[in-house]
């Protein structure tokens, strides 16, 4: 994970980050509501593999979410050895 992307998250939510998964912040606005978040949070996670790691409320109503997925094996070795060509 890079500093930058370190930067957007809440304090407290980068102790758990791993390289075995993918991390990705949102913010939700405060219009957008409960039901209208968990429906675009459940298609995230039907169609494109994300789960829900943390969910944080602001007094405002908007929502800073925190995302992750496993790493597929082929970029998870590319990680470890850049430098290694693919079998």
């Amino acid at each position: 994970m890079t500093a930058a992307r370190h930067g957007r998250l809440p304090a407290g939510w980068d102790t758990e980050l791993s390289d075995e998964y993918e991390w990705a912040p949102l913010r939700l606005p405060p219009e957008v509501t409960r039901l209208s978040a968990s429906t675009r949070l459940s298609i995230e996670a039907e169609y494109r593999g994300w789960e829900v790691t943390r969910v944080r409320l602001y007094t405002d109503g908007s929502r800073r979410v925190l995302l992750r997925r496993k790493k597929s094996r082929a970029e998870r070795a590319d990680s470890t050895r850049p430098d290694q060509p693919d079998l």
